[in-house]
Protein backbone atom coordinates (compact mmCIF):
# COMPACT_ATOMS: atom_id res chain seq x y z
CA UNK A 1 0.00 0.00 0.00
CA UNK A 2 2.98 2.36 1.21
CA UNK A 3 4.58 2.58 -2.18
CA UNK A 4 2.17 2.09 -4.63
CA UNK A 5 0.01 5.02 -3.37
CA UNK A 6 2.41 7.58 -3.92
CA UNK A 7 2.11 7.29 0.55
CA UNK A 8 -0.91 9.36 -0.30
CA UNK A 9 -3.89 9.66 2.17
CA UNK A 10 -5.67 6.83 4.04
CA UNK A 11 -8.17 6.32 1.24
CA UNK A 12 -5.14 5.89 -1.54
CA UNK A 13 -3.64 3.03 0.96
CA UNK A 14 -7.03 1.66 1.91
CA UNK A 15 -7.43 1.40 -1.89
CA UNK A 16 -4.44 -0.54 -3.28
CA UNK A 17 -4.74 -2.56 0.25
CA UNK A 18 -8.54 -3.45 -1.51
CA UNK A 19 -7.04 -4.48 -4.38
CA UNK A 20 -4.11 -6.93 -2.70
CA UNK A 21 -6.61 -8.94 -0.63
CA UNK A 22 -9.80 -8.74 -3.87
CA UNK A 23 -6.64 -10.22 -5.56
CA UNK A 24 -5.99 -12.69 -2.17
CA UNK A 25 -9.66 -13.83 -2.41
CA UNK A 26 -9.75 -14.77 -6.17
CA UNK A 27 -8.47 -18.11 -7.52
CA UNK A 28 -6.31 -16.45 -9.98
CA UNK A 29 -3.74 -14.99 -7.78
CA UNK A 30 -1.42 -16.45 -4.22
CA UNK A 31 -3.39 -17.47 -1.35
CA UNK A 32 -1.38 -15.07 0.92
CA UNK A 33 -0.69 -11.41 0.66
CA UNK A 34 3.23 -11.27 0.37
CA UNK A 35 2.72 -13.78 -2.31
CA UNK A 36 0.42 -11.46 -4.09
CA UNK A 37 2.32 -8.32 -4.01
CA UNK A 38 5.37 -10.17 -4.12
CA UNK A 39 4.56 -11.12 -7.92
CA UNK A 40 7.12 -10.13 -10.33
CA UNK A 41 5.71 -7.18 -12.60
CA UNK A 42 2.94 -6.88 -10.34
CA UNK A 43 3.97 -4.19 -7.94
CA UNK A 44 6.46 -1.63 -7.54
CA UNK A 45 10.18 -2.37 -8.01
CA UNK A 46 11.15 -3.59 -4.32
CA UNK A 47 8.12 -3.02 -2.94
CA UNK A 48 9.48 -6.11 -0.36
CA UNK A 49 12.51 -4.63 0.08
CA UNK A 50 12.59 -1.05 0.64
CA UNK A 51 12.37 0.49 4.40
CA UNK A 52 9.70 2.84 5.06
CA UNK A 53 9.92 6.14 6.86
CA UNK A 54 9.68 6.23 10.61
CA UNK A 55 6.96 9.00 10.41
CA UNK A 56 4.81 7.50 8.15
CA UNK A 57 4.45 3.79 9.93
CA UNK A 58 1.28 5.00 12.43
CA UNK A 59 -0.71 5.89 9.54
CA UNK A 60 0.42 2.70 7.35
CA UNK A 61 -0.01 0.94 10.38
CA UNK A 62 -3.92 2.02 11.50
CA UNK A 63 -4.98 1.28 7.18
CA UNK A 64 -3.26 -2.09 7.18
CA UNK A 65 -5.11 -3.20 10.30
CA UNK A 66 -8.20 -1.73 8.94
CA UNK A 67 -8.02 -4.01 5.63
CA UNK A 68 -6.83 -6.97 7.72
CA UNK A 69 -10.22 -6.23 9.43
CA UNK A 70 -11.94 -6.17 6.18
CA UNK A 71 -11.94 -2.73 5.72
CA UNK A 72 -12.66 -1.95 1.85
CA UNK A 73 -12.75 0.68 -0.25
CA UNK A 74 -16.25 0.99 -1.65
CA UNK A 75 -15.35 2.44 -4.64
CA UNK A 76 -12.75 -0.37 -5.68
CA UNK A 77 -14.92 -2.94 -5.05
CA UNK A 78 -14.10 -6.19 -6.70
CA UNK A 79 -11.49 -4.54 -8.75
CA UNK A 80 -7.86 -6.82 -9.13
CA UNK A 81 -6.29 -4.06 -11.18
CA UNK A 82 -4.95 -0.76 -11.04
CA UNK A 83 -2.26 1.97 -12.94
CA UNK A 84 -0.53 5.33 -12.39
CA UNK A 85 -3.82 7.77 -12.74
CA UNK A 86 -3.27 9.98 -15.87
CA UNK A 87 -1.83 7.00 -18.06
CA UNK A 88 -3.83 5.89 -21.27
CA UNK A 89 -3.50 2.13 -22.12
CA UNK A 90 -5.34 1.00 -25.52
CA UNK A 91 -7.00 -2.29 -24.39
CA UNK A 92 -10.88 -2.48 -24.38
CA UNK A 93 -11.49 -4.55 -21.54
CA UNK A 94 -10.40 -1.77 -18.68
CA UNK A 95 -13.51 -1.12 -17.08
CA UNK A 96 -12.18 1.80 -14.18
CA UNK A 97 -13.88 1.98 -11.45
CA UNK A 98 -11.99 4.25 -9.08
CA UNK A 99 -9.08 6.69 -8.85
CA UNK A 100 -7.43 7.44 -5.29
CA UNK A 101 -3.93 7.93 -4.10
CA UNK A 102 -2.76 9.13 -7.69
CA UNK A 103 -4.21 5.17 -9.20
CA UNK A 104 -6.89 4.36 -11.35
CA UNK A 105 -8.47 1.22 -10.44
CA UNK A 106 -9.59 -1.34 -12.92
CA UNK A 107 -11.88 -4.39 -13.78
CA UNK A 108 -10.13 -6.72 -16.39
CA UNK A 109 -13.81 -7.80 -18.49
CA UNK A 110 -14.02 -10.01 -21.30
CA UNK A 111 -12.18 -12.76 -22.45
CA UNK A 112 -9.44 -13.95 -20.49
CA UNK A 113 -10.26 -11.51 -17.69
CA UNK A 114 -9.68 -13.41 -14.01
CA UNK A 115 -12.42 -14.60 -12.40
CA UNK A 116 -13.06 -11.58 -9.92
CA UNK A 117 -13.53 -13.14 -6.11
CA UNK A 118 -16.95 -14.04 -4.90
CA UNK A 119 -19.33 -10.58 -3.90
CA UNK A 120 -19.35 -9.62 0.16
CA UNK A 121 -22.06 -8.56 2.12
CA UNK A 122 -24.09 -5.43 1.22
CA UNK A 123 -21.51 -2.30 1.99
CA UNK A 124 -22.60 0.08 4.34
CA UNK A 125 -23.98 3.21 2.96
CA UNK A 126 -22.09 6.71 2.95
CA UNK A 127 -18.17 7.66 2.65
CA UNK A 128 -15.64 6.01 0.47
CA UNK A 129 -14.72 3.07 2.58
CA UNK A 130 -17.06 -0.25 3.70
CA UNK A 131 -16.75 -2.42 6.39
CA UNK A 132 -17.58 -5.79 5.08
CA UNK A 133 -17.44 -9.40 6.13
CA UNK A 134 -14.26 -10.91 4.62
CA UNK A 135 -14.29 -14.74 3.66
CA UNK A 136 -10.73 -15.16 4.78
CA UNK A 137 -8.58 -18.48 4.77
CA UNK A 138 -8.13 -19.86 7.95
CA UNK A 139 -4.88 -18.39 9.89
CA UNK A 140 -3.27 -16.72 12.92
CA UNK A 141 -4.36 -13.20 13.12
CA UNK A 142 -1.74 -10.78 13.09
CA UNK A 143 -2.19 -6.95 12.92
CA UNK A 144 0.26 -5.01 11.18
CA UNK A 145 1.22 -3.29 14.19
CA UNK A 146 2.37 -6.77 15.08
CA UNK A 147 4.46 -6.83 12.26
CA UNK A 148 5.96 -3.78 11.38
CA UNK A 149 9.40 -4.14 12.10
CA UNK A 150 12.01 -1.40 11.68
CA UNK A 151 13.35 -3.01 8.58
CA UNK A 152 12.65 -3.54 4.86
CA UNK A 153 9.09 -4.69 4.19
CA UNK A 154 10.04 -8.00 3.00
CA UNK A 155 10.67 -8.69 6.85
CA UNK A 156 7.18 -8.24 7.58
CA UNK A 157 6.45 -11.50 5.38
CA UNK A 158 8.76 -13.44 7.30
CA UNK A 159 7.24 -12.19 10.42
CA UNK A 160 3.39 -13.15 8.98
CA UNK A 161 4.09 -16.67 7.63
Amino acid sequence: MYFESNRSDEEGLLAVGTVVMNRVEAGAFPERICDVVGQPRQFAPGVLTKPMRAQDRPRIEQVADAVLAGERHASVGRAMFFHTAGRRYPYGNMHYVALAGGNAFYEKRGRGAPEPAPQPGPAAAGGATATLAVQSRPGPEITAAQTILNEPARNICQVAA
